[in-house]
């Protein structure tokens, strides 16, 4: 990851860091697409069998080994993976810590050349300064900050539309539901703005590239299934 973001900065106008980041963010969404892409069908599957499934709990609820059974049988009608959201977790956090030693564990913007490939030269030039404007190696910037939060707001938002509350009549249920529709909605976002706004901008970057990969992303899968 190192040597692909060294490579990156020395293809980039000015050894631009910032266009580095956004680049390497859109080739890792695109080489894991399918990753990304069976996450987002697997809770389009959750939440069209969600009545089903409280139909399985509600019937099976003495008896753990018939409900995992039917439960599986379940996945396998509506072709779900409840194991494919992990991935993209997992994908995620593998990038912002490949970022993290690049540009901190390994004195960004001194390159080490030890750590190169003899094929990825050392940039000839290298700025830490997104378009002249924003340092990516200090925090505090509540612009940036912001932007991190409405642009994973507008991600979630369309995520809960793929979410409808369970046909469960109880009001315990969709209690719970709407307010865990709630959290989603508000809280991730501040959170992801805070975090940003006290880290170096380039997280809030990475995390803003991110969040506009997924708004297309999900704006192709809905087109996709619309066919």
């Amino acid at each position: 990851m190192y040597n692909a973001f060294v490579a990156l900065v020395g293809v980039m106008p000015h050894g631009d860091a910032g266009l580095a980041i956004i680049a390497l963010t859109v080739i890792m969404r695109l080489v894991l697409y399918p990753v990304f892409t069976a996450s987002i069908r697997t809770q389009m599957g959750m939440a069209a069998m969600q009545g089903e499934l409280d139909e399985l709990k509600e019937k099976y609820k003495n008896n753990k080994e018939a409900m995992a059974r039917e439960q599986l049988g379940l996945f396998k009608k509506h072709k779900v993976n409840p194991l494919a959201g992990f991935g993209a977790l997992f994908v995620q956090l593998a990038v912002i810590i490949a970022l993290y030693f690049a540009l901190f564990q390994e004195g960004f913007p001194v390159i080490n050349a030890a750590l190169l490939y003899s094929f990825v030269p050392v940039p000839a030039e290298v700025s830490t300064n997104f378009f002249g404007i924003i340092d990516l190696l200090t925090p505090r910037h509540i612009v940036l900050a912001l932007i991190v939060g409405v642009t994973q707001y507008l991600a979630i938002r369309l995520t809960l539309q793929r979410t409808p509350p369970p046909k469960s009549v109880q009001e315990d249920k969709l209690a719970a539901h709407h307010m865990q529709q709630h959290l989603m909605r508000y809280f991730m976002p501040a959170m992801l703005a805070v975090t940003s706004y006290f880290f170096a901008a380039a997280v809030g970057l990475y995390f803003v590239a991110g969040n506009l990969f997924s708004l297309w992303q999900e704006w192709i899968i809905r087109r996709q299934l619309q066919k």
